[in-house]
């Protein structure tokens, strides 16, 4: 009986054999083709909309006057934040309405979804936190939207108080409703791009897949209007106005960007609500120092602000992994942590990302 079960595991592992290799032959196939169109369409100059996409995301940044980060991934400036206004030395009572941090993300937000978009965001509050004292009180996670808090604050006659409601409520959505999709939607858009070349959402994951998929009609010759597609991203060069993107998944903490990517591609055929890269990041690819070999990025809520990164190029220009960073030493950091758990060495670099995509303008 046991040697009949042996038998039995041993053929259905010989006929699964070559279901695996063909899947292996497909993928290396679809990927070696995809990097020779990524490789023709990179050794052209950066496109008009490529150049305009990297200064609107470039004058962004500028306007918003937000984090710098360095090639050793390092904050080396601290600029304005999401919750924050920048106040005048002098203490003037004035402000310009640009120099709120809150105000120039509801710019954001208004280009994704018109005039009012404050039904789309909302605002976290725990039940009794407001109230209680202690520390080991449990509290249910409450979630109006940031709508419900404007219709209440209608109510308010006093105007300054009134005002200031509305604001608050404002700025305690742009805190709790994550933007940097809604940043990218607003460069792309600012930057002349139609409906039919991209897809404006509230969630990175919705353009990437995109890309995918229009690397897949390009392979298969079918029209597809999309201005992106998705490219390997330590094999290709990167141009002004392309995107890197990185994804976020607990799960897929430990998978290499080839199978990352290699999932996506599997997962096209698929629906929508089973694809499995949900938490992901895009920034835009503003400035190539060629001399340098450098790399500059602009994303929106990196570190709750517009950040720009400085990043290494392999010698030959394209994008390098080794983004770790150097802490000083595993002993560097000394303070105790009395009664919390140790875990491991934590990342040193903001740059050290899961970064496995390059959104490639066509």
């Amino acid at each position: 009986m046991r040697a009949t079960v042996c038998a039995i595991v041993a053929a259905i592992g010989l006929l699964a054999q070559p279901a695996f290799a063909q899947a292996d032959r497909t993928a290396a196939s679809f990927w070696k083709a995809v990097q020779t169109t990524c490789n023709a369409t990179a050794a052209k100059p950066a496109s008009a909309v490529g150049q305009r996409i990297a200064k609107t995301a470039i004058d962004e940044f500028d306007g918003f006057g937000g984090h710098k980060i360095d090639a050793n991934g390092r904050l080396f400036h601290f600029g304005l934040t999401e919750a924050e206004h920048e106040e005048d030395e002098g203490g003037s009572q004035q402000a310009t309405l640009g120099h709120l941090g809150w105000w120039r993300i509801m710019k954001y937000w208004r280009t994704l979804y018109g005039g009012d978009p404050t039904d789309k965001l909302e605002v976290r509050a725990y039940e009794g936190a407001s109230t209680s004292t202690k520390d080991t009180d449990a509290a249910t996670l409450l979630r109006p939207s940031a709508a419900d808090l404007l219709h209440a604050a209608a109510g308010v006659t006093d105007p300054v108080a009134g005002e200031a409601l509305r604001e608050a409520a404002m700025r305690a959505a742009i805190v709790d409703t994550s933007w940097s999709a809604a940043f990218i939607s607003y460069v792309v858009r600012e930057s002349g791009v139609p409906d039919t070349g991209f897809q404006f959402s509230n969630a990175h994951r919705a353009y990437i897949y995109d890309a995918f998929a229009t690397s897949a009609a390009e392979l298969a010759k079918t029209p597809d209007a999309h201005i992106y597609r998705a490219c390997p991203l330590a094999a290709t060069r990167p141009r002004v106005g392309d995107m890197i993107c990185a994804q976020r998944e607990p799960t897929l903490t430990d998978m290499s960007d080839e199978a990352v990517r290699e999932r996506i591609r599997t997962e096209l055929s698929g629906s929508p609500a089973a694809r499995t890269i949900r938490r992901s990041h895009c920034e835009v690819v503003a400035h190539i120092d060629r001399g340098a070999r450098k790399i500059y990025s602009i994303g929106g809520n990196v570190n709750q602000a517009v950040s720009a990164r400085k990043m290494d190029l392999r010698r030959d220009m394209k994008f390098s992994m080794a983004l770790k960073g150097n802490c000083g030493g595993a002993g560097s950091w000394t303070l105790p942590r009395t009664g919390q758990p140790q875990h491991g060495p934590e990342k040193c670099s903001l740059n050290d990302k899961k970064w496995f995509v390059l959104l490639q303008l066509r």
